[in-house]
């Protein structure tokens, strides 16, 4: 269902807004997760800072999807495979990576996370671990844990991994906003 025509200014309000939605949500997570885990961290036991990233983090991970989603629909509808010239192309191929690339992040990567991290608690609370305040305050029975316990250090280096490879999704997603920003910046006729 493309069209050759003309975008109203309501789908092109739709599209900067979806846009700039996600790239807001994205450099607000990023750099405020620094701010955030110091905060919470030590204000917050290990297992309610755990409970509260497991339902924040996803909610954050799906409507960046559905942003992503959406931007590419609008952009390939208003620009037929026809009639694409090498920069139209390679801006939709961005959204498709874009797309592709938050929507593994969302269904695995951070899904697996809060199941790892929700298996890792269950194990911390049985050795009586979890309700102490700040990551420091008692990290050596932690890493006791890790040492003695097989099944807890595969979950631990588990996460560490899933952890890496959202990072590497969230930094190639801000990548792809950030190109179609400048995209649309310079196709912008007035400011």
């Amino acid at each position: 269902m493309s069209t050759d025509e003309e975008p109203t200014f309501t789908v092109k309000l739709l599209q900067l807004l979806l846009l700039s939605t996600y790239w807001g949500m994205q450099i607000w997570c990023f750099l405020l997760i620094s701010v955030q885990a110091f905060v919470m961290n030590n204000h917050l036991n290990r297992h309610t800072y755990g409970f509260i990233q497991s339902h924040l983090v996803p909610f954050y991970l799906h409507l960046g999807s559905a942003c992503a989603f959406f931007n590419l629909t609008i952009y390939a509808v208003y620009h037929p495979s026809d009639m694409l010239d090498d920069r139209e192309a390679f801006q939709i191929f961005i959204f498709f990576v874009s797309v592709t690339v938050a929507a593994v992040n969302a269904q695995w990567f951070g899904q697996m996370t809060s199941e790892i991290m929700a298996d890792m608690h269950l194990i911390e609370q049985a050795c009586g671990l979890g309700q102490d305040i700040g990551l420091s305050s008692n990290r050596e029975a932690y890493a006791k844990l890790r040492e003695t316990d097989i099944k807890y250090r595969h979950l631990s280096n588990r996460l560490w991994l899933y952890r890496l490879l959202s990072s590497f999704c969230n930094l190639c997603c801000i990548g792809c906003n950030f190109y179609s920003l400048c995209y649309m910046a310079e196709n912008l006729v007035t400011l």
